[in-house]
């Protein structure tokens, strides 16, 4: 990815400031600093941070730590690189001295408050006139619009996964256990080039496919049930989320059932997806059908999200929070019907909101005609 799109990304970025009335941004979320900068260092931990970008009218700094530097300077290369031994507090008041901050930006979803008190601090020590102004994310504002090249690194993680779970899905068996199918999935991820998974996977036999992001045990899959594979891919920084049902053998009346229900929400759903429309309306679509078929109350959780550099981001696909879709965005559609002590099927695409309608980025079938 050339370093013209990032340059382009901090130009639209800057005009969000101008707009917020900011003067400067710190920019903490992993995701967005790699957006604007092309960073790749993740934090382990919402404690342990491997860096912060902060961005005015017209510099743009990376703070980072001795661990990060090298990488730091090839990655991001057209920002001041600044090495802090004691912590973000120790570089960033000689830093608000220079720049003359005014207001100060930040991500209010993200920072913890002893790292809102440290910044806070600093601001007060060299700017006491200064204020922190908490903001809604600026940057996920920008990413929820994909380009043609975030389009295609998405399509190239998603085929891994598909590739991964069509090897998986042949070899699926009565008697498997749960963890070990996960583990054929992560294996498989990672050895087809992908960094990681983008989020553990989720293999749910029988009663445990009742919970919707149930984590895989040592239960053995058994004959008629259904397995609920949920996995994706996180490839060149882009992740992929896709589900499928698998069915052991012959399906009883009400798996069956279930299934065609949850399907026929599917594709309703997606037949609904344009520009212009509001992205409560889609989830509506399919739990209308849901509803009409009597399985409402267990259908609990929003019909989809966006995907992109994180496995969860807006657009939010759900009964509140209303969003109108626009081309380029890459949301999931995920309907499900879960039945406490018995089981539960979803099924999973993505798609990409076009100009007409929206394509369905999956080229793996593996659905029934039950």
């Amino acid at each position: 990815m050339g370093r013209e799109i990032f340059s382009a990304r901090l130009g639209r970025f800057r005009e969000l400031l101008v707009r917020e009335d900011l003067d400067a941004f710190l920019v903490a979320v992993p995701e967005n600093r790699y957006y604007l900068s092309g960073y790749k260092a993740g934090d382990l931990a919402l404690i342990e941070s491997s860096g912060y970008l902060l961005i005015t009218a017209d510099r743009q700094f990376l703070l980072t730590d001795f661990r990060y530097q090298e990488e730091a300077k090839t990655e991001a290369p057209d920002f001041e690189l600044l090495i802090y031994t004691e912590g973000l507090g120790q570089t960033l008041p000689e830093v608000f001295v220079s720049l003359g901050t005014r207001r100060l930006g930040f991500e209010k979803d993200y920072l913890t408050v002893k790292r809102c008190q440290d910044v806070e601090e600093a601001l007060a020590s060299a700017r006491p006139a200064a204020g922190m102004v908490p903001s809604e994310d600026l940057a996920q504002e920008l990413r929820v619009i994909k380009d043609a090249v975030e389009i295609e690194q998405i399509r190239k993680s998603l085929q891994l996964t598909e590739s991964v779970l069509e090897t998986v899905w042949t070899d699926l068996r009565v008697g498997q256990r749960e963890m070990d199918v996960a583990w054929e999935i992560e294996k498989g991820i990672r050895q087809g080039g992908a960094e990681s998974v983008s989020f553990p996977p989720i293999v749910a036999s029988g009663p445990n496919a009742a919970l919707p992001h149930a984590v895989p045990g040592d239960r053995a899959i058994r004959d008629g049930e259904a397995v609920i594979l949920d996995l994706g891919s996180r490839m060149d920084q882009y992740c992929s989320d896709m589900t499928r049902t698998w069915v052991a053998g012959r399906p009883e009346r009400r798996l069956a059932e279930i299934y065609r229900i949850v399907r026929e929400a599917q594709l309703a759903a997606q037949d609904a997806i344009r520009p212009g429309e509001d992205s409560v309306a889609v989830d509506g679509v399919a739990r209308g059908v849901i509803e009409k078929a009597g399985y409402g109350d267990l259908f609990g959780h929003g019909l989809g999200h966006g995907v992109g550099l994180a496995v969860h981001e807006k657009p939010g696909l759900r009964k509140r929070q209303p969003t109108v879709l626009q081309a380029g965005m890459v949301v999931t559609v995920e309907p499900g019907i879960y039945i406490p002590g018995f089981g539960g099927v979803r099924l999973e695409n993505m798609v990409c909101v076009t100009e007409r309608g929206c394509e369905v980025l999956n080229r793996l079938d593996l659905f029934y005609d039950l």
